[in-house]
């Protein structure tokens, strides 16, 4: 499968999306789908469809159709990285961090929650998604032993913007940051998600109240 050197972010941004759809599909029993039948779920054409899925070499052939696990199959290779985990570690037992940590142990999503770490000293040596709860203290020590490649900030804005260049001189080559900032990591190599629940919240009720 030829994938283009370089996908644009709206069309990965996608893929999980495709994904998910396409689990509901197979659970359903649906064998087939026709690119104007997923871009009806997606909410896009089936010419965007089929841009989409020509970057990575394209799954089907027109006026055929997909097999659903087949496309499921290669969507998540792409995804996964044939089942690959990637290790992670996530900073802040909080409430956010324990449903975070939850999500990432239940989830079959590509990713190896590995430990967690909290300022709280009535947490660390306690479990919160399968993993261990550290001192912070004890990041460097940690990194340097169990090479995590992913960061997940779940501790407040300061915070965040104090520890991203400490966690990247200890190897994290990603993060997942839910911390109220738009990290901007300025080091070659580092992927940042930042995720914002309030922006939902707050598209969802521009919409409502602009219905018309």
């Amino acid at each position: 499968m030829a994938i283009q050197s370089k996908v644009s972010l709206p069309v990965i941004k996608r893929l999980p999306k495709y994904y998910r759809y396409l689990t509901t599909l197979s659970a359903d029993g649906k064998e087939k789908i026709s690119s104007s039948e997923l871009a009806h779920m997606m909410g896009t054409t089936a010419s965007q469809v089929r841009q989409d899925f020509n970057c990575f070499g394209g799954f089907g052939q027109q006026g055929i159709g997909y097999k659903v696990d087949v496309l499921r199959a290669e969507i998540g290779k792409l995804l996964f990285s044939d089942g690959e985990k990637l290790p992670t570690i996530l900073i802040g037992a909080g409430r956010l961090g324990s449903a975070v940590s939850s999500f990432i142990s239940r989830d079959t999503n590509g990713y190896k929650l590995i430990g967690v770490f909290d300022i709280n000293p009535e947490l660390c040596g306690k479990e919160m998604g399968g993993a261990t709860i550290y001192p912070l203290s004890e990041l460097e020590a940690f990194c340097a032993e169990h090479h995590p490649t992913v960061a997940v900030l779940c501790v407040p804005r300061q915070s965040a913007m104090e520890l991203s260049g400490e966690l990247v001189a200890h190897g994290i080559q990603g993060f997942w940051n839910f911390s109220h900032y738009d990290l901007s990591v300025e080091y070659p190599g580092v992927t940042v998600e930042n995720v914002h629940l309030g922006d939902s919240l707050m598209s969802l009720g521009y919409r409502l109240r602009n219905k018309d």
